[in-house]
């Protein structure tokens, strides 16, 4: 499945949902859904810097694709970053840094966000991105 693929099936999913309310509900399932990071990860070097939350990023590079997990202390930030692995994980350093993440605005997420999780959502995206150039850069 293609990065805007699985981005497709994220608006899709989101679209049945009128009220914010319930899509926050979904972000937390989801979050709640994602298996929690291994300990030995929960480390300084894997914090990401712009969160007001702790978010815990692990970036794998096997077989030319990179393998994503993450954990945060914030049930909204946890599904938001799950839902950035479910469209980015398993793809290679150059599909993350072609990919245009439309589904952000499409289900409405980047309005429907305080600007300090605003902040965190682009700060996640960025340090997805820097993995996706250091594993390119290392070939």
């Amino acid at each position: 499945m293609t990065i805007n693929e699985r981005q497709d099936e994220i608006i899709d999913e989101f679209s049945g949902f009128d009220d914010w309310m319930d899509k926050y509900q979904l972000l937390i399932d989801l979050g709640n859904e994602q298996a929690p990071l291994d300990e030995k990860y929960k480390t300084e070097q894997n914090l990401i810097d712009g969160c007001q939350s702790r978010v815990w990023l692990q970036a794998d590079y096997v077989d030319g694709k990179i393998r994503f997990s993450a954990e945060s202390d914030a049930l909204i930030v946890k599904g938001i970053v799950t839902l950035l692995i479910r469209v980015l994980n398993d793809a290679t350093p150059q599909e993350i840094l072609d990919a245009d993440l439309y589904f952000i605005d499409e289900i409405g997420l980047k309005e429907h966000l305080s600007p300090t999780r605003s902040n965190g959502l682009l700060a996640m995206v960025k340090q997805m991105r820097m993995y996706a150039l250091a594993f390119q850069a290392k070939g």
